[in-house]
């Protein structure tokens, strides 16, 4: 009975339920709304703070959110509800945005001491306490990590959502790749207020041919002036800097040792197997537990859910609905969150697991002690063929097995065809999408395995090991991971990418690369290429796992153009390359997946 008792509460302990929000501060407080408050940063320069206030007398703990989006009046509602238990919220506009001042460029290092100025101006309010947190998502993401960074004394906590990693290693650039998101961001963000330019997503999605051939315009230097944004000079910075050895992105970067080590404060990060960003949330987590200045900071939390970028907004995603348990009272839990680091609750917060995930295929959440799970079986997935495993009608195959049948598969990359994405708009917000399409030329190889015999847990990181040949002087090499379903629905679940030129560089801090390799034509090469996304999904028993690599994957990225050249973003011209993947005994490529042992 007592091995019993243990075998439930381990598979309970396992297989939980969502982020518990428990019991938080209560909706109490009527509110009231203050706009323009000018906080005065250390260089004279006044940024612009909106305030949601609970109307009773006394002084409150603090949430604060800093955003590049208008600080009026898209936090109304988020910002009410804090209020109405217990909690000002201030949101200011970023420096040079909307009723700030001064000059805007998304990566000045100035962002990093105005979130200090803004923390310690907001802890001597005379309605608040002197306890600041911080919340909010994406760039307001790198904005809690930046200013954690900085060590305000009032700081006390973080909730950063789909924060971004440094840049460089997720946006503009994924390894080396330029993504177009970024550029329709930059087009959308270009000046003080929100502009819609371009065709891209945050420009309205023209039709779709016209996106297309924005995008094939060349040089991508240029992009901007041609979408008519009028000032582009940050943009250019971004395209003109293409190593993370440029001062520019050292200046902003907060994922080194030296940055890591000056936060104290504990985070509660949140991201989706399908987020755009999803890289800073795991790569965060990890660098907390070993850099943190306090225990506190060293202890720190992730939940991540069956979401794209904005979280938590529904539980249906593409093609795939997620249950009941897709959607949770996300708020709930940061109220709890903050109820206990600012308020000093004692509601258990502190000791939940410290990892949530959402196991897709099984639509459940589980809890880990620690990321990647400690049980992990890290599996080599071998790519086989007899020579033609181009396109999903060719001989690719895909196991466990070290043996193989041929040296290698071949296929033709033309920038002027890139292969084109499965994704409406070439982005990742459409979940796990169907590859089909996308797959069926002969600019793709494809690798499968049998339908499984029983079902195989895949959750946490992955790695493609390829060796690889061009007969260019640089190329781009992609990898995917798809769930292929008994009627062939192809869902893709995450990748990796890498420009060629960025296979073995120097590296700036252990995080991003800082040096271009040289390629040498017809060379092979081996290429480790850390997927930018994890995955925790169940490959259901009659289901297939499926490795796709190509050269392009357009519009989500900008093509390489196969020049060689040191920057690619100033190139005019491109060069057709000859492909070749090894698959022989001294070549053996393969996958790395975690997979999950049955208990």
């Amino acid at each position: 009975m007592k091995l019993l008792a243990f075998f439930l509460f381990l598979v309970a302990d396992i297989f939980a339920a969502p982020p518990d929000p428990g019991h938080y501060s209560e909706a109490k407080f009527e509110v009231r709304a203050t706009r323009g408050h000018k906080a005065a940063m250390r260089d004279g320069v006044k940024l612009s703070v909106d305030a949601f206030q609970p109307k009773a007398e006394g002084k409150f703990p603090a949430i604060l959110i800093i955003t590049p989006y208008s600080n009026n009046p898209g936090f109304a509602k988020r910002g009410t509800w804090f209020a109405e238990r217990g909690y000002v919220v201030a949101v200011a506009d970023s420096r040079g945005r909307f009723d700030s001042e001064g000059t805007w460029d998304p990566f000045d290092p100035k962002h990093k001491t105005d979130g200090y100025d803004l923390v310690e101006w907001l802890a001597h309010r005379p309605w608040c306490d002197g306890r600041v947190g911080m919340m909010g998502l994406s760039y307001m993401g790198w904005a809690q990590w930046w200013t954690a960074s900085q060590a305000p004394p009032s700081l006390k906590c973080i909730v950063p959502e789909v924060a971004p990693p440094d840049a460089m290693f997720n946006t503009p650039y994924q390894n080396g790749v330029l993504v177009s998101w970024m550029v329709d961001w930059a087009g959308a963000n270009g000046g003080r207020v929100g502009q819609n330019m371009g065709p891209g997503p945050y420009g309205g999605f023209a039709l779709e041919e016209r996106r297309l051939a924005d995008y094939m315009q060349l040089p991508y230097v240029k992009l901007q002036e041609v979408r008519g944004a009028l000032d582009s000079s940050w943009y250019e910075k971004w395209i003109r800097g293409n190593t993370s050895s440029d001062k520019y992105w050292q200046d902003i970067a907060y994922q080194t040792p030296e940055s890591y080590g000056k936060i104290s404060v504990p985070s509660l990060a949140a991201t989706g197997w399908f987020d755009a960003d999803f890289p800073g949330a795991p790569m965060n987590y990890l660098a907390m537990k070993q850099h943190g200045v306090t225990k506190e900071a060293r202890r720190p939390r992730m939940v991540i859910g069956p979401w794209q970028h904005i979280i938590n907004s529904s539980r249906k995603l593409g093609a795939f609905d997620y249950g009941e348990e897709g959607v949770i009272d996300w708020d709930g839990y940061v109220c709890r969150w903050f109820d206990h680091w600012l308020k000093g609750i004692d509601n258990g917060v502190e000791n939940d697991a410290p990892v949530h995930l959402f196991v897709m295929g099984r639509n459940r959440w589980r809890t880990a002690p620690d990321w990647p799970l400690p049980e992990t079986q890290w599996t080599k997935f071998y790519l086989h063929s007899n020579g033609r495993a181009n396109g999903i009608g060719g001989d690719g195959t895909l196991s466990t097995s070290a043996d193989q049948s041929a040296e290698s598969d071949t296929y033709t990359y033309d920038p002027a065809k890139p292969t084109r994405s499965c994704f409406t708009g070439g982005h990742l917000e459409d979940g796990a999408a169907d590859t089909r399409k996308s797959s069926s030329g002969e600019d793709v190889l494809v690798y499968t395995t049998p339908p499984l015999a029983e079902e195989v847990e895949v959750i946490g990181p992955i790695t493609a090991k390829l060796y690889a040949a061009t007969s260019a002087r640089d190329t781009d090499w992609m990898a995917r991971l798809i769930d292929v379903q008994p009627d062939g629905f192809s869902a893709m679940l995450c990748e990796g990418v890498m420009r060629a030129r960025h296979r073995d560089p120097e590296h700036n801090g252990g995080f991003n690369p800082a040096k271009l390799s040289t390629i040498e034509p017809n060379e092979a090469l081996e290429y480790t290429i850390d997927f930018w996304r994890a995955t925790a999904n169940v490959f259901a028993k009659g289901h297939r796992i499926r490795v796709e690599i190509s050269s392009s994957w357009f519009p989500y990225y900008l093509r390489n153009l196969n020049t060689g050249a040191d920057n690619i973003g100033l190139e005019t011209t491109s060069v057709i390359a000859k492909q070749t993947i090894y698959h022989d005994a001294k070549h053996p490529s393969h996958v790395v997946l975690p997979v999950i042992p049955k208990k």
